[in-house]
């Protein structure tokens, strides 16, 4: 039973973004989808199915992207209160950004481009019952050098946490979902910026776990991917993908192959195609004389005519025609045209932004 405030969330959504660029540039990474829901809403949703309603967004220069794909909340059964940070200066300086929205309250910190399967109902429930000081989550992972690191005694109880390593202790990271009692205000107060020039998470569970304050360190058993790079999208939505139900609220013609399990939303149109699951084609998107192959989601309002895809993302307003190879193991962005050569001499013609990468046959 939950003594005391109510639990509090916070999810935060700034953050430059870089690993994903160029797709950061123009929008926010946490709105990029996976089985054409953005990573963002997973986190809402896990949050309000565990119970917790009264949300803090941590926004920054994206605000106004999320603050429109977010809304006030009430579609997902929440309150949003949006809390601006001028600049990324870490994770333990959005614990300061909400401050005041936290208040006395115990809380969950779930940042958005964290991609956890399972959802998070079961950590809330043991955070609950035993009442730690904070309560981390583990997974083991094989470039531990990227992440927060935790070292275990032979209890299994953490007695340290060291910040992207070059030499890691263990394989075990800390992932972006953390819980506190509110005494960790107390500790980021006093923090100071690391060599990177952020307050770190990281040490103000340490300044518990010095404190002698009990720290909870649990391991998580389903998948769970920090959704930074284009391998971590494609691989979530294949997460999302396998757990598909098919449905059919769009257009189907008689010309058209459906196999396995297959969505399509309402408003769009599969005209003289195979589709073959799990995939799903976004309202109002138009497939026309293509094959789109497993683990393959298209965001809404694309045109695909005349063109092979499989296991890839294609986000919002795109058009892909007249391709005499098929597009595999790809993340495409919104806006943009994809078009074969209709003429000989056929020669690639790109405009590709920076950190842009490509493989031509």
């Amino acid at each position: 039973m939950q003594d005391g405030p109510r639990l509090k969330g916070l999810v935060a959504t700034g953050g430059k973004g870089s690993r994903l660029r160029p797709f950061t540039y123009t929008g926010a990474k946490q709105l990029v989808p996976v089985a054409n829901k953005p990573v963002l809403f997973y986190a809402i949703e896990q949050l309000v199915a565990a119970g917790v309603t009264e949300i803090g967004v941590v926004v920054g220069d994206t605000a106004a992207q999320v603050q429109e794909a977010l809304g006030d909340g009430a579609r997902f059964g929440a309150r949003f209160t949006f809390l601006h940070q001028e600049q990324p200066l870490g994770i333990a300086h959005t614990l300061i950004v909400a401050r005041d929205f936290l208040g006395d309250a115990p809380f969950i910190m779930f940042l958005g481009d964290n991609f956890l399967r399972g959802g998070v109902s079961v950590l809330v429930d043991r955070f609950l019952r035993e009442q730690p000081a904070a309560q981390v989550h583990l997974v083991r992972v094989p470039n531990p050098s990227e992440f927060g690191v935790a070292v275990l005694d032979a209890n299994g109880q953490l007695t340290r946490l060291v910040e992207k390593p070059a030499i890691p202790p263990t394989d075990l990271a800390v992932i972006g979902i953390y819980m506190f009692r509110p005494e960790v205000h107390q500790i980021v107060a006093g923090l100071k910026p690391s060599a990177r020039g952020e307050l770190e998470i990281t040490e103000a569970i340490q300044g518990l776990i010095d404190g002698g304050s009990r720290v909870d360190a649990l391991p998580v058993e389903d998948h769970w991917i920090d959704t930074g790079r284009m391998s971590d999208i494609l691989e979530a939505n294949r997460l999302v993908l396998d757990l598909l139900q098919p449905s059919v609220r769009g257009v189907v013609d008689a010309d058209s192959r459906l196999t396995g399990r297959v969505v399509v939303e309402e408003g769009a149109r599969v005209i003289a195609s195979t589709i073959e699951g799990p995939a799903i084609i976004g309202r109002d998107t138009l497939v026309e004389r293509a094959y789109i192959g497993p683990y393959t989601s298209i965001y809404y309002s694309c045109q695909i005519v005349e063109a092979e895809l499989s296991g890839s993302v294609v986000l919002e307003r795109t058009r892909i025609e007249g391709l005499v190879r098929r597009i595999e193991g790809s993340l495409i962005g919104r806006d943009v045209r994809l078009s074969g050569a209709e003429s000989r001499p056929r020669a690639y013609r790109l405009v590709l932004g920076d950190h842009s990468e490509a493989r031509l046959p």
